[in-house]
């Protein structure tokens, strides 16, 4: 056991696959969850939590490790209102998507003596709420920690060897090149999603049943990345815009590079183009990161109804 008591903010998809890995594992004494709506608490009362509570003020008391998962822009009202309840020498951490907004949210409410490791699980699902999680979530999934210089050294191993435990894989990153880096690897990827979905939506021409019923592999993808919680993609796009914005900007010149090979005809630029960009699923593949099999070897749960 590297925990006796978790406290788990927010009972979504990654805090209900923490608690089904650190029970599968037993890194972990007792878990307690808090989230806003009563009907999720039930839920995780059933299937992971030991014990809910009512406040996420209650839940942080006598807590080792808070894992605060929920959304980017409830980060600093959250704290604020935990801060005065945790426990001498307890460690912080979340699990958002953006770190910089997380880090000026937290930090300043963090009473000393408590350590804050900001983090971020690199694993996820197009499925939200607490019947969503499962313990293999973060099996060879990268889970990034963006400490502070004067993080305390054993409480950061002590976090690393809970995410180990958990089957990831732990790197640090500094606060500004995780934001960078994320926008480029999700948070773009995310908002071209949507806007493709979008598109097909708003064109009149092709009926939202042609839509369905004629998806291909292409436009169905699009869409499983388009049903992602949308409050959290809220946040994350509005706390992380100067990386989106800039990485945007660069998405813009590649597309109108290759609309002018389109309209010129000229086939040897788009071949060679996409020989490139196949060549980093391929390493994608090779690291492990996703699997070549017939629909990326997914089987979908059952979606939440809580």
């Amino acid at each position: 056991m590297i925990y006796p008591r978790v406290a788990l903010i927010g009972l979504g998809l990654i805090a209900s696959s923490m608690a089904h890995a650190m029970r599968a594992q037993g890194l972990a004494g007792e878990i307690v969850g808090y989230a806003k709506s009563p009907e999720t608490r039930a839920v995780a009362l059933g299937l992971f939590c030991d014990r809910v509570t009512d406040s996420a003020a209650e839940a942080v008391k006598g807590a080792d490790l808070v894992v605060l998962a929920v959304p980017v822009g409830a980060m600093g009202a959250i704290a604020a209102e935990i801060a005065p309840h945790l426990a001498a020498g307890a460690t912080v951490t979340d699990v958002g998507s953006v770190k910089q907004a997380v880090v000026d949210a937290v930090a300043p409410n963090m009473p000393k003596g408590v350590h804050f490791i900001p983090g971020h699980p690199l694993a996820g699902t197009e499925y939200s709420g607490p019947r969503s999680g499962f313990a293999t979530l973060f099996q060879n999934r990268w889970w990034l920690l963006t400490p502070s210089p004067g993080t305390d050294g054993d409480a950061l191993a002590r976090l690393r060897s809970l995410l180990v435990g958990m089957g990831a894989n732990v790197e640090d990153m500094a606060v500004d090149h995780h934001d960078l880096v994320l926008a480029v690897v999700s948070h773009t990827p995310h908002l071209i999603a949507y806007t493709m979905v979008g598109v097909a939506d708003h064109m009149r021409r092709v009926s939202s049943q042609e839509v369905i019923k004629y998806s291909a592999s292409g436009f169905r993808d699009f869409t499983r990345i388009a049903a992602s919680d949308p409050t959290m993609w809220r946040d994350v796009f509005l706390t992380n815009k100067d990386a989106v914005l800039d990485i945007l900007g660069r998405f813009t010149e590649e597309l109108f590079v290759l609309q002018r090979a389109i309209r010129m005809g000229d086939g040897d630029h788009l071949h060679a183009y996409f020989t490139r960009t196949r060549a980093i699923r391929q390493g994608i593949i090779e690291a492990g990161q996703d699997t070549a099999a017939p629909d990326f070897g997914r089987s979908a749960p059952p979606a939440d109804k809580a």
